[in-house]
C-alpha cells in the first residue's frame, strides 16, 4: 500500500463500503438519475481509447446522464457485478479507489479494471474523478 501519511479508521472504511453498495445497488437497477446524484459535477474523466491515445475531459450531469444511459443500455438485461476494492485514504476526505470488476450479463462475461477519486463533504462520499481505459471515444 502507498504510504499516504493517512491511516483509516474502521469507519472510514465502513462509511466508503457503504457508499459503493449504495453505487452499485444503482448499477445493477440501471438508476442512473442515483448514480449521478452520487457524483460531484463537473466530474473529471481520464480515459484512453482504441488506438491508445489517452485523454481527459469535465462532464456536466446531463452528459454524465447521456452517456451512461447509451452505455448501460435500457435495463432490460440482467446484470450482476462482483467488485474488489482496494482504497488508498489520501485523507478523512479523499481516497482513490482502485476496483477490479466483473460483470455478467445473461450471455457474457466481461472484467475490467479501473480507479476512481472520492471525496467527503459533510460527512457523505461522492465521486469525483473516474479513470478507465477504452472510454476514449466517449470523452
Amino acid at each position: 500500500m502507498p504510504q499516504t501519511g493517512y491511516t483509516p479508521t474502521a469507519e472510514d472504511r465502513a462509511g466508503l463500503d457503504a457508499w459503493f453498495e449504495e453505487y452499485d445497488g444503482h448499477c445493477v437497477k440501471n438508476d442512473i438519475e442515483h448514480m449521478a446524484d452520487m457524483a460531484v459535477f463537473p466530474l473529471n474523466l481520464i480515459s484512453d481509447d482504441s488506438t491508445g491515445d489517452a485523454g481527459s475531459a469535465q462532464w456536466d450531469r446531463d452528459r454524465f446522464i447521456a452517456t451512461m444511459s447509451h452505455v448501460m443500455g435500457d435495463g432490460t438485461q440482467q446484470v450482476t457485478f462482483h467488485n474488489t476494492r482496494t482504497p488508498v485514504f489520501l485523507s478523512a476526505s479523499m481516497a482513490v479507489v482502485f476496483t477490479h470488476s466483473t460483470v455478467t450479463t445473461a450471455d457474457q462475461t466481461h472484467e475490467m479494471d479501473y480507479a476512481d477519486i472520492l471525496i467527503r463533504r459533510n460527512g457523505t462520499w461522492a465521486f469525483q474523478t473516474m479513470i478507465q481505459s477504452g472510454w476514449g471515444a466517449n470523452l
